[in-house]
């Protein structure tokens, strides 16, 4: 591969280049380098759109694949390539002042963003319009990839996925042509990109997503509680996520999200490592951490909001998960979007070590009854103990369920993004979230675990074909197959 590529006005590294090892790092690199090449030929960080031609002109003219990267959080490393590959790196590409807007139309509130903002960022920009979407929880991922993989996190019941208010999509083509892509525009395109496989129909530049008025939801409460470690108490809170989970009735209201860490604290001088060392010299890539130090404990995050005026909360919901804090917020009033921002994890990443990442859900409604509680936290306490075996735990359980839920409601809504049940003792079936990816890296040979079913992943397929012709964005296995 030539050492650059002409015309472009944005940084370029090749191998050889002084700060390539830098920009090559990503969130999955320590973790997953062995599995896979992430040493890229040549990385690009595009300053426009231009740029982005020219890159998309010079793959196509070489029969190289681009890898497209706006956080570089995608746990298994599949927004990296190898070295016959070019990473296009997008994280600080599209960052001035209409990059970022906000507009209403009558009723209704819109944001217009580019790929390039974390998420923390996207969420203050929200708040300052007292306007709020449902979306993740990790502060320095980026809305380009965390759009396209659906928006995962603690208002999934009541307001769905991040990706599921999505309106547009603006997009760089494989010939290099801008295009903006709409439901109704072109509906199967608009179906691949939420939820298909992400970076690999194209280059997503920015997209106009559907937001929420703190104003329709006056009188929203919230529950921020930190519980020391107990396993009696862990059991606890764990039987109320079960019940309501069982539940099919439960209103549409409620979200409850409980997660469990291990200590962050340095024991033993196990900790460090390529990402420490990224961490303390090079925040302005691995990002900024809020917390650096924390104890065993268990997180409760929870929360009503209202849909109409009659709606009244039944405040035994938040009571049961208060008992013995060692701090809690109270139940707060506050509005959604300052709501929204307290869900958010403040560090860049859970431990600064090596990680197996797993993402299980299930459909069963009988967890109380089938000895769900009992099970999970037995396998939880064998890793947080202070021991530990050598291994420390991030654990984040969520309700999701439920016949009022908008997770469920929102199912066949032109997006791609699939129900998913686990397998094991709780569910029959293997199905996996592609922002939780693991196990085989080739996404053709695991393809339902990762879809409902053949024809979605057939219709993906030729959705694939017509947006990828050349394999212009096939960088690595991790994408939906092309139709023959």
């Amino acid at each position: 591969m030539a050492a650059t590529i002409a015309g472009i006005t944005g940084k370029q590294f090749s191998p050889q280049a002084k700060d390539y090892g830098l920009w090559k790092w990503q969130y999955a690199a320590s973790s997953h380098a062995v599995d896979h090449d992430m040493n890229p030929g040549l990385i690009v960080q595009p300053r426009n759109k231009d740029d982005i031609k020219r890159v998309i002109a010079y793959a196509k003219q070489n029969n190289k694949a681009i890898a497209i990267r706006t956080g570089g959080h995608q746990y298994s490393g599949a927004s990296s390539t190898g070295q016959e590959g070019i990473l296009l790196d997008l994280k600080t590409t599209f960052q001035a002042p209409d990059d970022l807007a906000y507009f209403e139309k009558g009723s209704r509130s819109y944001v217009r963003a580019s790929v390039s903002h974390s998420l923390g960022a996207f969420n203050a920009f929200l708040g300052t319009h007292h306007v709020f979407v449902p979306h993740g929880q990790c502060t320095e991922v980026h809305v380009g990839g965390h759009v396209q993989t659906g928006g995962y996190g603690q208002l999934g019941r009541s307001f769905g996925l991040f990706g599921d208010h999505v309106i547009s999509l603006e997009i760089i083509d494989h010939a290099g042509q801008e295009r903006e892509i709409t439901r109704a525009s072109d509906p199967e395109l608009f179906f691949a990109w939420l939820g298909g496989s992400p970076g690999n129909f194209g280059v997503l530049t920015h997209f106009s997503i559907q937001v929420h008025r703190d104003a329709d939801h006056v009188g929203s409460l919230g529950l921020r509680a930190v519980h020391l470690y107990d396993e009696a108490k862990l059991r606890k809170l764990m039987g109320h996520l079960a019940e309501m989970s069982d539940d099919e009735n439960t209103p549409r209201n409620y979200d409850l999200c409980i997660s469990v860490l291990s200590g962050s604290f340095d024991i033993g001088g196990l900790m460090g490592g390529l990402d420490d060392k990224m961490r303390e010299e090079h925040p302005e890539i691995f990002g900024h951490d809020g917390v650096p130090l924390w104890p065993r404990m268990i997180v409760v995050y929870a929360q009503w909001v209202p849909f109409s005026p009659t709606d009244k909360p039944d405040m035994t919901f938040f009571s049961s998960l208060q008992t013995g804090c060692f701090f809690q917020s109270h139940v707060e009033k506050k509005p959604m979007s300052k709501l929204t921002a307290q869900w958010i994890f403040r560090n860049t990443r859970e431990f600064d070590l090596p990680y197996v990442k797993r993402t299980y859900l299930t459909k069963s409604k009988t967890l109380v009854k089938d000895g769900w509680v009992d099970w999970v936290v037995g396998r939880m306490n064998e890793i947080v103990q202070p021991s530990g075996n050598g291994q420390w735990l991030s654990a984040q359980l969520q309700v999701f369920g439920g016949k009022h839920s908008m997770f469920t409601r929102n199912a066949g809504n032109g997006t791609s993004y699939s129900a998913i049940g686990a397998n094991g003792i709780f569910s029959k079936e293997d199905r996996r979230v592609l922002w939780g990816s693991y196990g085989s890296f080739d996404l053709d040979s695991v393809w339902h675990t990762y879809h409902d079913d053949r024809p979605k992943y057939e219709r993906l397929m030729r959705a694939r074909k017509l947006a990828d012709p050349h394999g212009t964005f096939t960088p690595n296995t991790f994408c939906v197959k092309r139709a023959e």
